[in-house]
């Protein structure tokens, strides 16, 4: 199978660990679905020190497990072992390189999984010394995203996340094109090497990719800006991935998105209108892709446009798998992928925890947490599956997006019953005053609210500091 660079189809292909470029200038994808797999990964001692939390071996293999069941990978083994220090050349030390070499010959594993991050050479070394094809930690999310990927715009961050992590990983795989001659004749200069003429090939690829995300990114701003028109606040759900965000997601809006056992079960974001039971107005629901630890670097430059409707949202869900053993690390990472956003709990942006998955917690592990919810007003537990604390957890949304409004004043006319009704359907009305020819309507608004009673005439528009110059 093939595919021409320049055209729009992806060079990455799905379940393709390995991606090879030919002299033609196309690309040709391994296919691995099923394949055997040895999965290690590493625990650094570095790591074990100190008072920060620091995630339980076990835990880390099996997320490292469910990550290979989201592709269908057939993992045979699965081990973790200390490692006292990193080795430039290959991670980890020659005797337990040589432990996993005879394994995997016995065992014709035909695919190694290293749970970590690997720099390129210790990569390339790897596969030397272990006779098989090696990917990392990033790879493999890598492939996952590729995936699960179904809108365009996800097709292209996938892509782009992809190309720029192999772009570093490039590796000559013709000898006998050693050295290419340019010019005319034997007397032509040297050329480019195949490498090069790779590398080039990859910056053409990618430049087309983000040319094309900016028509994307310029796209999603129109429609933040007309969203910022309609008076609907936004409340987006975060969380690491696997925490039932999509499961919440279907229970409040009723919809049929893909929430499963499984990492990363949904990719692109979904938005779907709630009506909050409290107070009877509408909200922008919106359900975001799952974070996870160590999640790539370039996956987060790719994904930003994306990740900036998390930015735009008035209230912020965070939703944390409760019952998890490492809830607490889990809740650590998601934390910090959101200040690397730009995003804390202030005015701007509200967040609430929400502890789901309460049904699988034992009596004594619920009234723990039970009484920890006293402690902190901001928290909400729930049962995303059966819908217990769901009606809580709305009450709490109108409370967040209350402390927003600020109370005016309208003189309606009288006569201008149509108007009047209008309001009614698109403002919370708190106090009505009717007097001879006019009505008065005390009402509570936040800012999307006062842009579309601008619009309909009913208040004169704010002036920006810029207007005055």
């Amino acid at each position: 199978m093939t595919a021409d660079p320049n055209s729009t189809d992806l060079v990455f292909r799905k379940k393709s660990f390995d991606t090879v470029w030919s002299d033609e200038g196309t690309s040709e994808a391994t296919q691995t679905a099923g394949a055997t797999v040895l999965l290690f990964h590493p625990v650094l001692k570095s790591n074990r020190t100190g008072n920060d939390l620091v995630r339980d071996p076990e835990n880390r293999l099996a997320e490292a497990i469910s990550l290979c069941a989201a592709l269908d990978l057939n993992v045979i083994k699965s081990l973790h072992f200390p490692v006292n220090q990193v080795r430039p050349s290959t991670y980890v030390g020659k005797g337990k390189l040589d432990e996993l070499a005879d394994y995997i010959k016995v065992n014709k594993v035909e695919l190694v999984i290293a749970d970590c991050e690997l720099s390129p050479g210790q990569q390339r070394n790897l596969e030397k010394e272990l006779a098989c094809k090696v990917i990392d930690r990033t790879g493999l999310i890598l492939e996952i995203f590729g995936e699960r990927a179904q809108t365009r715009e996800g097709t292209l961050q996938v892509e782009l996340a992809h190309l720029s992590y192999q772009k570093s990983r490039l590796v000559r795989s013709w000898t006998h094109l050693e050295r290419q001659r340019g010019g005319m004749g034997f007397m032509g200069g040297p050329g480019e090497t195949q490498i090069e003429s790779d590398r080039r090939m990859l910056d053409d690829r990618i430049g087309k990719i983000k040319r094309q995300l900016g028509t994307v990114t310029r796209t999603r701003e129109l429609h933040r800006k007309n969203r910022r028109k309609v008076p609907y606040p936004i409340v987006a759900l975060v969380g690491y991935t696997n925490a039932g965000k999509s499961t919440l997601f279907n229970r409040l809006t009723k919809s049929d998105v893909m929430a499963e056992d499984l990492l990363f079960a949904t990719l692109d974001p979904t938005m779907r209108q709630l009506q909050l039971p409290s107070s009877g107005r509408n909200v922008i629901l919106s359900d975001t892709v799952g974070f996870i630890s160590e999640l790539p670097t370039e996956l987060i430059a790719a994904f930003r446009a994306t990740l900036e409707e998390v930015i735009e949202a008035d209230v912020i869900l965070h939703v944390r798998d409760i019952s998890h053993p490492d809830t607490e690390i889990q809740k650590k990472d998601v934390m910090s992928i959101l200040t690397s956003l730009g995003i804390e709990d202030d005015d701007d942006h509200q967040i609430i925890e929400v502890w789901n998955k309460a049904d699988k917690l034992a009596n004594e592990e619920f009234a723990f947490y039970e009484n920890q919810l006293t402690l902190n007003d901001n928290v909400r537990m729930i049962s995303a599956i059966s819908g217990q604390g769901t009606g809580n957890l709305l009450s709490h949304v109108s409370e967040c997006l209350a402390t927003k409004e600020t109370l005016i004043t309208l003189d309606i006319p009288s006569h201008q019953g149509k108007e009047i009704a209008w309001i009614y359907q698109n403002a919370e009305v708190i106090e009505r005053i009717d007097q001879e020819t006019e009505v008065s309507l005390t009402i509570k608004i936040d800012d999307r609210s006062r842009g579309l009673l601008e619009k309909q005439g009913f208040l004169e528009p704010q002036k920006n500091d810029e207007d005055d110059w």
